[in-house]
C-alpha cells in the first residue's frame, strides 16, 4: 500500500496534475529569454505551481532545465527535468536518478554532462545514513548514471547542501562544522590536481554569527550570492545578499539585494543565467488577496493558487540588480 501511495504521488508531482486551478491555455511555457524589472513567477503551471519548487537550475546550452519540486510538507522531494527538443520544451519529467530519496539542489558542470546535487541517500555503504550529502551523475545514453558521492573530505556525517561551482571546478556549498563561524555557513573547497582540499569557511564579509546557506557562485569567483537570516536587514525570514571582490582578490562586505527582490517571505536559492542575464531564485511569498473571515470559496482559492505560501521559482533581469557582470564574460 505504501509502495502506491508513493508511486502515486511521485505521478502527480512529475505531471502537475493535482489541485492548480489553472487550465492548460494558462499554462505559460519557459522562456529563458524574457527579462523583467520585477520578479515574476517562472513557468507559471509547469513549473512554478501549486506544490513546493525550489532550486533551479539551466544548463550550459540552455536546452534543459532542472528543478527541485516537492509536495506539501516536503516529506518527499524529487528532481525535475524538462528538456528542449528541435526548438521546443517538453513536459516535466522526475530524473531517471531520483524519485526514491530526498534530491534537491541540482547544478550543472561547466559542460553539462555532469550533474551536482544534495541528497539523503545512504552514502559509502552505509544504509544506516539520512543525512545530506554532495553527489553527482554523469549524462549517459539512457538519462543519467548511478549517481557518485563526493570524497569524504567534503561529505561528512553532517549535513551538506547546495553545491555551486566555478569554472576553476572549485566547490562552494552549505554546511555546520566546528571551523565555521555562524550557526550554518558556506564554505569553499579548492580543486587542486583533481582532488578537493579541506573545505574552509568564506570569511566574516560573507559568514557571520547567523545562517548564511545557499549559495551561487559566479564562473570567475568575483561574485557570490547568497541567503542569509537573521541579519539586522533581513526584510524577512531569509534575504538574497551578493558580496563581490574588490580589485586585490579580497570578498567585500555582503549586501542586502533589497526589496526590488526580498520580500516579508523566505527568499533564497539563487541561480544566475549568465548567458541571458537573469536571476532565478526561491521564494515562499504570497501575494494572493487575503481570504476574508469565513469565505471558504475565497480561503479554497487561496490554498490552490499557485502563490499559496508554499515555494516558487522567480526571475528577474540581474542587471535591474546594478552589478557589473561585463568580468564574468572573459
Amino acid at each position: 500500500m505504501k509502495c502506491i501511495k508513493f508511486l502515486s504521488l511521485l505521478f502527480l508531482i512529475s505531471q502537475l496534475s493535482c489541485r492548480s486551478t489553472k487550465n492548460d491555455s494558462d499554462i505559460k511555457g519557459i522562456d529563458l529569454h524574457v527579462t523583467s524589472s520585477t520578479p515574476h513567477l517562472f513557468a507559471e503551471g509547469l513549473v512554478s505551481t501549486p506544490f513546493y519548487e525550489r532550486d533551479m537550475a539551466i544548463s550550459p546550452a540552455g536546452d534543459e532545465v532542472v528543478f527541485t519540486r516537492g509536495d506539501y510538507k516536503q516529506n518527499y522531494r524529487f528532481l525535475i527535468s524538462i528538456k528542449k527538443r528541435k526548438g521546443e520544451w517538453g513536459k516535466p519529467e522526475v530524473l531517471n536518478i531520483s524519485g526514491v530519496f530526498q534530491d534537491i539542489e541540482p547544478f550543472f558542470g561547466t559542460d553539462g554532462n555532469r550533474l551536482y546535487f544534495a541528497s539523503n541517500r545512504p552514502i559509502y555503504g552505509d544504509s544506516s545514513r539520512s543525512d545530506f550529502n554532495i553527489w553527482y551523475s554523469d549524462r549517459a545514453d539512457a538519462g543519467w548514471a548511478e549517481p557518485v558521492p563526493l570524497d569524504s573530505i567534503i561529505n561528512t556525517s553532517g549535513d551538506e547542501f547546495y553545491p555551486s561551482l566555478s569554472s576553476k571546478g572549485n566547490l562552494f556549498f552549505t554546511a555546520t562544522r566546528p571551523n565555521g563561524i555562524g550557526k550554518e555557513d558556506i564554505f569553499m573547497s579548492e580543486l587542486v590536481d583533481g582532488k578537493y582540499l579541506s573545505p574552509e569557511p568564506l570569511p566574516e564579509e560573507i559568514n557571520t554569527s547567523f545562517y548564511e546557506f545557499n549559495a551561487f557562485i559566479s564562473p570567475n569567483e568575483d561574485y557570490i550570492l547568497f541567503c542569509s537570516y537573521g541579519r539586522a536587514d533581513d526584510l524577512g525570514r531569509g534575504d538574497l545578499y551578493i558580496s563581490q571582490k574588490d580589485a586585490s582578490g579580497k570578498w567585500m562586505e555582503a549586501r542586502n539585494l533589497g526589496a526590488k527582490v526580498n520580500s516579508p517571505f523566505l527568499d533564497f536559492c539563487p541561480f544566475v543565467d549568465w548567458e541571458e542575464r537573469n536571476l532565478y531564485f526561491t521564494s515562499e511569498r504570497v501575494t494572493a488577496v487575503t481570504p476574508k473571515i469565513g469565505n471558504f470559496e475565497e480561503l479554497q482559492q487561496l490554498y490552490n493558487s499557485t502563490e499559496n505560501g508554499f515555494g516558487n521559482i522567480y526571475q528577474i533581469s540581474f542587471d535591474e540588480l546594478g552589478i557589473e557582470l561585463n568580468r564574468m564574460q572573459e
